[in-house]
């Protein structure tokens, strides 16, 4: 395991039902490829050394004896392999005939879990060959030349990694109280389902909502195996599914009704459900409350530890890596703004509601950021049937406006129906300069931020003056990296976009632009989408265009919201950000598609080291403005309010994380 990563695989072999011979020969072919691959973990169907379907030849001592003896083949086969193989056979334990999962590596069983869970129902009849684990106390049996401990107990697996994985076999996961949910809460990060599930009409979906939920609900990555093809036919049809899902997250999926073997590979994010798992108080509550079951006794744990592997293998990263996080997928996008954007309006709204503010301040710029929170404000206004001549947009054109930007904000509230005022800056800041006696020449950081300062200042009084509020227009992206003036657009009286990282506000207002104006506004929209980021505080270049961008500055947001949701959702260290973006962006086979014109065709390593390095340090160091935000609406599961989300020392030291980012 490397990055957190666990390499896992599903496989379906073919099989002949009663052929263990045949049946374990075709296991050992997928082992040997599994290997090759790298795979750390591999599941295969239930009772897969015999076949399922067997019936009442599962009564016959030669099928046991010779699928005993299948297993010790596999035993010795797998002398010499670092992999955990995970096969099901029917084991004898004295008078009891168990369906089972047995763990294998390096030529010993590490363990065998019996079926909990056995379905006597429908076409399903399990226990007229086969005793539950609930039937079984503890013993320890001779199995294929190992002494073997069998338990109903939960027995959680670690290999020598520390990850810890359990098995739970088909009918438990159907179960009201799965083996899993017990098994997760012991701590196991990975669960693997020997299967045999045969296909009804609408049973497949079932089948994977069921398999989603569970892996949601336990916070683990969950491996399912259902065997396929071979399988008796008398009755029903084994279709084969092969399934891994990771926090409810469909990783993988096998072709069903193939006639061949089949194998699906995918690398779990342990690392991940971890964070997840620490983050979720409900979770860590019910670790503690687990105890106590419906009939007030308790249940064991029974660890069991793997070997560990003696070849050292190169992590290659075979899961492709969405660039854009935060972006909702296109099946999903207009219905996930639409939910974003009446999450941001209703926030307002009730501040509307309980200040009971007839009028609220925006600064108009032109630009995104104070584009949607206008956008917002007139929803809101139109929600609470609001006149919108009662949202003030001030146009506070200074030495860096450009006519595009001007000329946008101006059309914009124009075509919006609210109240503009524009005043310029450019007379007050200059009195400042002189009062300060700095060099207006002198385009330093005191010449930027007097002037967001200044216009701060006109918003804040112009809402005392009028009884309304100033709506800030900054966004997640800005607070991440600090771009933002302390004490300028920093402060407002409500942030509606403090919650809304860059990547994901050109798409909110296209999706306003495309839903929810006059064809005006929608022109106007389009034209602001296409502007390059930028505050506007140098002034433009000769022919009057931007001079000052952003994304020159502090680099392009698409790697930075990268940056942001991977430190921020799951705590991952540097090194494992950086190689998750160079999947994402370089070695990706996933068409990437440019959240701007003006974002760069493709990037290299060096450029996301330089970039990587600069979130780190600028997290770090611009902490005190965060300390001090603006009350806003959380919209997602990143957000950085001081309040709730993010709470760190805003003179936290930023050295380990600097010097993995620097090594790499």
């Amino acid at each position: 395991m490397k990055y957190g990563f666990m390499k896992v695989a599903s496989a379906i072999p073919a099989v002949k039902v009663g052929d263990v011979i045949f049946n374990t020969q075709q296991i050992e072919d997928l082992i040997a490829q599994a290997e090759g691959k790298g795979v750390e973990i591999i599941t295969f169907p239930e009772l897969s050394i015999t076949g399922y379907s067997c019936q009442d030849l599962f009564r016959q001592q030669m099928l046991l004896e010779s699928s005993e003896q299948a297993v010790m083949m596999l035993l010795d086969f797998t002398r010499k392999l670092d992999i955990i193989s995970i096969v099901g056979a029917p084991v004898v334990a004295g008078d009891l005939l168990l369906n089972c999962g047995i763990v294998i590596q390096h030529g010993q069983i590490l363990g065998i879990v019996p079926k909990t869970y056995l379905p006597n129902y429908s076409e399903f009849y399990e226990k007229r060959w086969f005793a539950s684990a609930q039937d079984l106390r503890d013993c320890e049996v001779r199995y294929a030349g190992h002494k073997v401990k069998l338990t109903p107990d939960v027995q959680i697996f670690r290999t020598y990694d520390g990850v810890q994985f359990g098995v739970e076999i088909c009918e438990d996961v159907w179960a009201p109280a799965p083996p899993s949910n017990k098994l997760a809460l012991a701590g196991a990060d990975l669960i693997f389902n020997l299967s045999a599930s045969d296909e009804l009409i609408g049973k497949h979906n079932y089948l994977k909502s069921l398999l989603s939920q569970q892996s949601a609900r336990t916070m683990t990555g969950y491996i399912y195996s259902s065997c396929g093809f071979g399988e008796s036919t008398q009755d029903v049809v084994y279709g084969g599914n092969a399934l891994v899902y990771e926090n409810g997250a469909l990783l993988a999926q096998g072709e069903r009704f193939s006639l061949d073997p089949q194998m699906v590979i995918a690398q779990v994010d342990v690392e991940k459900l971890r964070s997840e798992r620490r983050t979720n108080s409900t979770y860590v509550n019910a670790q503690r409350n687990i105890k106590y079951s419906v009939l007030g006794g308790q249940f064991n744990i029974r660890n069991i530890d793997a070997d560990p592997t003696e070849n050292e293998r190169e992590f290659v990263l075979e899961r492709e890596v969405n660039p854009h996080p935060f972006i909702p997928t296109s099946s999903d996008m207009d219905a996930s703004c639409e939910e974003i954007f009446n999450i941001q309006l209703m926030g307002l709204a009730k501040r509307i509601v309980h200040t009971h503010a007839k009028t609220v301040v925006v600064g108009i710029s032109g630009g995104l950021d104070s584009t949607l929170a206008l956008l917002v404000c007139v929803k809101a206004f139109d929600k609470l049937k609001m006149d919108r001549r009662g949202i003030l947009g001030v146009t506070m054109p200074g030495f860096g406006t450009t006519d595009r930007t001007y000329n946008n904000a101006i059309s914009l509230m124009k075509s919006l129906g609210i109240t503009i005022r524009e005043i310029s800056i450019a007379k007050a800041v200059t009195q400042h300069f002189e009062d300060i006696g700095h060099d207006a020449s002198v385009h330093d950081v005191t010449y930027e931020n007097s002037q967001a300062r200044e216009r701060t200042q006109i918003l804040m009084d112009l809402a005392n003056k009028m009884g309304g509020m100033v709506i800030g227009t900054g966004d997640l992206s800005e607070l991440a990296l600090g771009w933002a003036t302390y004490n300028g657009d920093h402060m407002s009286m409500y942030g509606v976009n403090a919650s809304i990282p860059k990547t994901l506000i050109r798409h909110l207002v296209n999706y306003v632009a495309e839903s929810g104006v006059d064809e005006q506004s929608r022109i106007t929209l389009r034209d602001i989408i296409d502007t390059p980021i930028s505050p506007e505080l140098i002034p433009a270049d000769e022919n009057g265009n931007i001079k000052q961008k952003t994304e020159d500055l502090v680099g392009p947001y698409e790697l930075h919201d990268f940056f942001l949701y991977y430190f921020l959702r799951f705590g991952f260290r540097p090194s494992k950000i950086y190689m998750l973006a160079k999947k994402a962006f370089i070695d990706t086979k996933l068409e990437r598609v440019k959240i701007s014109d003006n974002d760069p065709d493709s990037y290299d390593e060096e450029t996301i080291k330089k970039w990587l390095k600069t979130f780190v340090r600028r997290f770090f160091n611009q902490q005190f403005k965060r300390s001090c935000l603006p009350d806003g609406p959380k919209v997602g599961s990143v957000s950085l309010s001081p309040r709730g989300d993010w709470r760190m020392p805003s003179d936290a030291a930023s050295t380990i994380w600097l010097q993995e980012a620097e090594n790499l």
